[in-house]
């Protein structure tokens, strides 16, 4: 039996290790180039993949960056879980001040985190895009049982069966979501800031498009405009 973190590999390049409390969070430099960073937010169980898609470096101006949220990838995992999209947000926040500044390309999971990431650090965060990916639903609008879900089984190494069970049943509110678009747009109000690229579209997703100035496109078109916006 193939266990998840086989399926899963992380990057090979050496990873920059991020100290967030008492998690140990790897940053992967995909691409090293001059001119503004892209920091790559992967789905959920998934990690930073060792070679980002070609269309995505030929599109992008810069350096290229790809963070592994705790408990995936070469990230370490917290003993019994706890896992939210906030404590996620967190682990981006750590990588975004390594980096500076940067534009979000988030894929799943990583675009919901993309998105709240961006509304807060507006001062940091030049553009995002939600893309498709694992975990982009969560757990829905509202919540949910309050009963607790133990993984069925454990494995060694990542991604943490309890990152899985906590981060697949999430609640992500409409209203929520659409607080933090207005914020990333209403901070930048001329650089068309917020793309959507995702064709699956949960609530909280479909929110955000319904929102006024967000655009709407594929990745290449949306990094290769908000790469102009950095120039």
């Amino acid at each position: 039996m193939t266990t998840p973190s086989a399926a899963c590999p992380s990057p090979v390049a050496p990873a920059t290790v991020l100290r967030h409390g008492r998690i140990e969070l790897a940053l992967h430099r995909l691409v090293d180039a001059d001119g503004p960073n892209l920091l790559l937010l992967h789905g959920l169980g998934e990690s930073t993949p060792s070679d980002p898609p070609s269309s995505i470096v030929e599109a992008w101006p810069g350096a290229i960056y790809g963070l592994d949220f705790t408990g995936h990838g070469a990230s370490s995992i917290p003993s019994g879980g706890g896992y939210t999209s906030e404590v996620l947000v967190a682990d981006a926040d750590a990588a975004l001040r390594h980096l500076g500044s940067a534009v979000l390309l988030g894929r799943g999971l990583g675009a919901y985190v993309a998105l709240i990431l961006a509304g807060l650090r507006t001062d940091a965060v030049h553009g995002v895009v939600l893309a498709d990916g694992p975990g982009i639903a969560g757990g829905g609008t509202e919540p949910g049982s309050p009963s607790i879900v133990a993984p069925a089984e454990r494995w060694e190494g990542t991604p943490d069966p309890w990152a899985l069970a906590e981060l697949a049943t999430d609640v992500r509110p409409q209203d929520y979501a659409q607080a933090f678009a207005r914020f990333v747009l209403t901070a930048h109000p001329d650089d068309h800031p917020l793309w959507v690229s995702a064709r699956v579209r949960p609530p909280w997703l479909e929110s955000v498009v319904e929102e006024a100035g967000v655009l709407e496109g594929s990745i290449p078109d949306a990094l290769a405009d908000l790469g102009r916006a950095q120039g």
